[in-house]
């Protein structure tokens, strides 16, 4: 039956095959394909030293245009190579309806395993079905797949966590309990993740978890008044959005008075805050802190030179070694290491989950995590 489906189904595709974007032959990826990690997983729960020979692994990866996502693929697909595995790696450049069709190409090609790092989600959810009908199971790699029961399991950070860590930065750093004892305060403004990622929603809540009461009291003072989700989410985590935000802000609301916190959720937005202040001409003497989640090589040296403050470092070594072990346990009928069974509720099933843990770094720490750690060389930096 699995093949007589697979049949009529490539039958159906050839018009999308001939049109299908870059495969792992072509994929155009760059960086680090030699994972090195702090913690030992097993990805030969298959058994042997090549529990993957014969079998394909399709990968859907969301975008180049960060440097984290290209990294993860790297890894991914040079693990699984090891292991034996023929990978199929593609980008879909931001773009949902690309998405659509190479995970359809996929399923026609009858693979072994998809791992979607989705685009949009929303979507996704009848070519997930296409793949469950094929039998063909689905690992959601970092953002969680919603709406669907064709997802097996996930693997990703404690999304919640990290936006928890970015606002007790902030509380640390400025000191929020002190200023609150002494009747002051400093002026935030908020630039949120994607409104189709999920991950963006809980890393909100993680902050606001953190900063409401700040915000209730007075101690922290947003201007524009921009606190709530729908108000501060950009769509596609997008610089250019969140550099036009912060200049608007700037020439208005802060014509005045000084932005004190830019609480960014992602490297790309800072890049694009730094612009906006620079714009404006702020200097070191009235830079504000600025936050970031992936600890990106630009990030980390605008740390050093004091332009950002603050990344949350996701080793993306790590969570690429965890998804391959879920892979491999799934492909070989196994059953993988998951260490969260309550949390990820997709609107149809509660996902069984393997969540690693983020890291704030700033220029106090980053030698001994990144570098001693492996994650980018001196020269990198210094480059």
């Amino acid at each position: 039956m699995k093949k007589l489906f697979a049949l009529i189904l490539a039958l159906a595709m050839v018009m999308a095959l001939a049109s299908c974007g870059n495969t792992a032959s072509d994929s155009g990826t760059s960086g680090s394909t030699t994972p090195s990690t702090t913690e030992s997983t097993d990805p030969n729960a298959g058994g042997g030293d090549q529990p993957g020979k014969g079998k394909t692994v399709a990968i859907a990866m969301p975008t180049q245009s960060s440097e984290r996502w290209i990294k993860d693929g790297d890894n991914m697909k040079a693990q699984l190579e090891a292991l034996g595995y023929e990978v199929l790696l593609q980008y879909a450049e931001d773009d949902p309806q690309q998405q659509v069709s190479q995970i359809e190409n996929f399923v026609a090609q009858m693979v072994d395993c998809i791992v979607i790092a989705a685009v949009d989600s929303g979507a996704l959810t009848t070519v997930e079905a296409q793949a469950k009908t094929a039998g063909i199971p689905i690992i959601a790699y970092d953002r969680l797949l919603m709406n669907t029961d064709a997802v097996s399991y996930y693997a990703s950070f404690d999304n919640k966590g990290v936006g928890t860590a970015i606002a007790e930065y902030i509380v640390d750093a400025k000191d929020l309990e002190a200023a609150r004892a002494a009747g002051e305060s400093y002026t935030i403004e908020f630039f949120m993740g994607s409104p189709d990622d999920n991950n963006a929603v809980l890393l909100y809540e993680g902050i606001m978890e953190v900063l409401q009461p700040y915000l209730d009291d007075g101690t922290l003072v947003c201007k524009t008044g921009r606190t709530s989700f729908e108000e501060t989410c950009i769509l596609r985590w997008s610089q250019e959005t969140a550099q036009q935000w912060c200049e608007n802000y700037l020439s208005g609301f802060y014509a005045d008075e000084d932005l004190d916190i830019a609480c960014s959720a992602f490297d790309g937005f800072s890049y694009g805050i730094r612009s906006a202040l620079e714009g404006a001409g702020y200097t070191e003497a009235n830079w504000p802190l600025i936050t970031g989640q992936d600890a990106e090589l630009m990030a980390v040296k605008n740390i050093i030179s004091g332009k950002q403050t603050m990344s949350i470092y996701k080793d993306t070594r790590l969570l690429a070694e965890k998804c391959v072990t879920m892979v491999n346990a799934v492909v070989n009928g196994s059953e993988p290491e998951i260490n969260d069974t309550e949390t990820y509720d997709n609107g149809v099933m509660v996902v069984p989950s393997y969540l690693c843990t983020p890291v704030a770094v700033d220029v106090n720490n980053y030698e001994e995590l990144l570098v001693d750690g492996g994650y980018y060389t001196a020269e990198d930096l210094a480059g």
